[in-house]
């Protein structure tokens, strides 16, 4: 070995220690390694920050932002909302949810889609009586699988495509990866549904890690019914069905400026109406775009969306030395003064008698408030509340939702059919998404996941040193020796399981950075075509089943689902081995050596 490959050897040695041991995060680990590769001349210089403009880069940062603008348009609540029913049996559930993050996943980054399936699937849990311990592990691994149909669902299909670029001088389209994921996704998926969710070990109970502010959650608020508005005519109790779906409690109405209870749900809905409600933020969201329904103070709230960068929904506690103590709303100006609407108010064991911006605020209430994007801490410091810990709660524009979903659709056909680079398709999205304001300006970059950007802005001037180097040749030739004779099968066999080792236990991009070289490599030092090989290392480095640090998404799931480190392997294990014994043949058949 020459110097310089025993350095970058080195450096990835010490890269996948600090790693696995989890001290220090991965993103500092990789910039800190790369800083390194440069001042020791194993990486130039003019080379260092090339990572950081590379196309799998931009497309990883690019999808997380039209993923942000799919969720606040209410593209995900259309497909959602109509098809989950918290009394479907447990694998009933589990097929449906993971179909939909299966679906879901392959046309956005994964880890968005199980982030938003997972306040879903927990709901639907508690409502169903259960641990959301049983589904909460399908529906990652669901939403993992699903991420290698496409060339966007997942950071390794598109590192892959963009490495085939470089060495053969041509990408991987968007679909190309559909027939081997596709194949291997609804294999693993009936799996999940059918078996694995079985092997999960039995939770006592709910995981007892969940959000401590969960007793304080539910707000008195309302929502109007707008003018020309289908419910018009309808009775209060022939809504109760959705309200129960999205977990809202109907508790009376107020008409002319009265609240009506009793027969108030007898009543025949007019436009005007403002509907008294029970929930949380995310439910209240829910519903009020499920019936297309508008804010207590509606004209306030259109003139609010007209003059900023978008709203956005925070909660504030009430102090003794809050300005709106002991008034209300109204009183102080609220919308005029600072352009922001009383959503609702939350207070333990104490009924609110009036209109919720009519009503006397007291010390100890929570306020769920409307506010522009870009005012939120000033707002709050002008009521002088206390801001609670940010929990992600986020305004439904469905007005937007059908717009948001056309130019979506429209770049990935685009870049499907090779008419515009995929980069740039998804850069016009994010473009659009802003002049439409389906994503705030002032929220733009706050999608954006920089520890993973980092990370792959860092590695991949790495990788390409070690390829430069010869580094990745020896591994491939070592790797040959190992599988000299065999059948080709048995070679790909042997690079997927090296590599499902590795994503097991280390971020799946580096994973993916390192094997995808050495898989060509074993293909030129064979005389046959290197697409197999990058096929089956992108399926291998998607499937890290075994343990939670394996994949983001089954991290996020450790503490919701309750689960121990050990518990992965279980239904990891076997689906592993299902997924080689599922795509080799795939392989070989859709891209012959």
């Amino acid at each position: 070995m020459t110097t310089d490959q025993i350095i970058l050897f080195a450096l990835f040695g010490a890269v996948f220690a600090l790693l696995l041991w989890g001290r220090f995060r991965y993103d500092i680990v990789a910039f800190s390694a790369l800083m390194i590769g440069v001042v020791l001349g194993v990486v130039p210089s003019k080379d260092a920050f090339s990572g950081f403009g590379h196309p799998a880069t931009l497309v990883v940062a690019l999808v997380l932002i039209v993923s942000a603008g799919l969720v606040r348009s209410g593209a995900v609540f259309l497909i959602t909302r109509t098809l989950v029913d918290s009394s479907r049996n447990l694998g009933g559930h589990i097929a449906l949810m993971g179909g939909i993050g299966g679906v879901l996943s392959a046309f956005m980054n994964n880890v968005a889609a199980l982030a938003l399936l997972m306040p879903v699937d927990i709901q639907t849990a508690r409502k169903a009586g259960r641990a959301p311990g049983f589904s909460l592990m399908p529906l990652s691994f669901a939403s993992i699988l699903g991420g290698m149909v496409t060339l966007i669902g997942t950071p390794p299909n598109i590192i892959i495509a963009s490495i085939r670029e470089e060495t053969l001088g041509e990408p991987f389209r968007m679909f190309d990866f559909a027939p081997v994921g596709g194949v291997t996704a609804i294999a693993g998926l009936i799996f999940v549904a059918l078996v694995g969710w079985r092997l999960i070990p039995q939770k006592t109970g709910e995981s007892q890690s969940g959000d401590p502010m969960d007793d304080y959650a539910e707000y008195i608020a309302e929502l109007t019914v707008p003018d020309g508005s289908k419910l018009i005519g309808q009775r209060i109790r022939e809504l109760h069905a959705v309200a129960d779906k999205n977990d809202v409690a109907i508790l009376g109405l107020i008409r002319d400026g009265k609240r009506r209870y009793g027969t108030a749900m007898n009543s025949a809905l007019r436009a005007g109406d403002a509907m008294v409600l029970e929930a949380t933020p995310d439910a209240l969201d829910e519903f009020r775009t499920a019936l297309s329904l508008g804010f207590a103070d509606e004209k306030r709230e259109g003139r609010l969306r007209a003059d900023g960068d978008g709203v956005a929904v925070i909660e504030v506690v009430v102090t003794d030395q809050s300005r709106i103590n002991g008034k209300n709303a109204q009183s102080i100006g609220l919308a005029w003064r600072q352009r922001s609407v009383l959503m609702g108010i939350s207070r333990q064991g104490r009924k609110i008698k009036s209109q919720v911006r009519k009503e006397i605020v007291q010390t100890g209430d929570i306020l769920l408030l409307l506010v522009p994007s870009d005012n939120a801490a000033d707002v709050t410091e002008w009521l002088g509340c206390l801001p609670l810990a940010d929990r992600g709660l986020q305004v439904t524009d469905d007005k937007k939702v059908w717009l948001a979903i056309a130019l979506f659709g429209g770049a990935v056909l685009l870049a499907s059919f090779g008419l515009l680079y995929l980069p740039v398709a998804l850069g016009l999205v994010v473009v659009a998404y802003v002049l439409t304001k389906i994503v705030p300006l002032s929220e733009l970059y706050t999608h954006i996941e920089w520890p993973v950007v980092v990370l792959l802005g860092s590695m991949i001037p790495l990788g390409a040193a070690l390829e430069t180097s010869g580094g990745t040749e020896l591994i491939a030739d070592a790797l040959v020796g190992l599988t000299k004779g065999m059948a080709p099968w048995m070679i790909l066999t042997v690079l997927m399981v090296a590599t499902m080792s590795l994503s097991d236990v280390l971020n799946n991009t580096a994973t993916t950075i390192v094997a995808a070289p050495v898989g060509i490599q074993m293909a030129q030092s064979m005389g046959v075509s290197p697409d197999p090989f990058l096929m089956a290392v992108a399926v291998a480095a998607s499937s890290a089943f075994l343990t939670p640090i394996g994949h983001k998404n089954n991290m996020l799931i450790l503490g919701p689902g309750g689960y121990s480190f050990g518990d992965y392997w279980r239904m990891g294990l076997p689906l592993e081995i299902l997924v080689v014994a599922v795509s080799i043949p795939a392989i070989l058949v859709f891209w012959p050596l």
